[in-house]
């Protein structure tokens, strides 16, 4: 059997379903005159990318939380990477604990110095990549 065809038209789909808003034009990237604080960069991010501010804060604590577990406890001659794509390269490496000693002073050439110990500690490398450096 045939399905019958109704004798009443309907309007067009596009005339019946409400148009969404259109968004807000977001105002124009000025220079900061002093660094742009976490809630001012935070608002403009949001106004920018069309998010909710607390969804732009959401997304910086998730970064933050990925940065820590990849670069978490280096090994001595493994150093951990991270990278923020077209921005840059975060490198965390372990420097070991050394022991005092007495070394030639170089500002005093014939006379010795005490160089202190320090303790193990894990440092921190944070290079620019090439698309940041077009940027600037």
């Amino acid at each position: 059997m045939a399905a019958k065809k109704s004798s009443t038209k309907s309007a067009p789909k596009s005339a019946t379903a409400p148009k969404a808003a259109p968004a807000p034009k977001a105002t124009k990237l000025v220079a900061s005159d002093k660094p742009r604080g976490k809630t001012q960069l935070f608002s403009t991010l949001a106004e920018h990318s069309g998010l909710h501010r607390k969804q732009v804060s959401a997304v910086f604590e998730s970064l933050g939380k990925i940065m820590s577990v990849d670069l978490a406890k280096p090994k001595g001659d493994k150093p951990k990477v991270f990278v923020v794509p077209g921005m840059m390269k975060v490198t965390s490496m372990f420097k070991p604990a050394t022991k005092a000693t007495t070394k030639a002073n170089p500002f005093k050439p014939g006379e010795m110095m005490e160089v202190k110990a320090k303790p193990a500690k894990t440092v921190l490398k944070i290079r620019p990549l090439k698309a940041l450096k077009a940027m600037v």
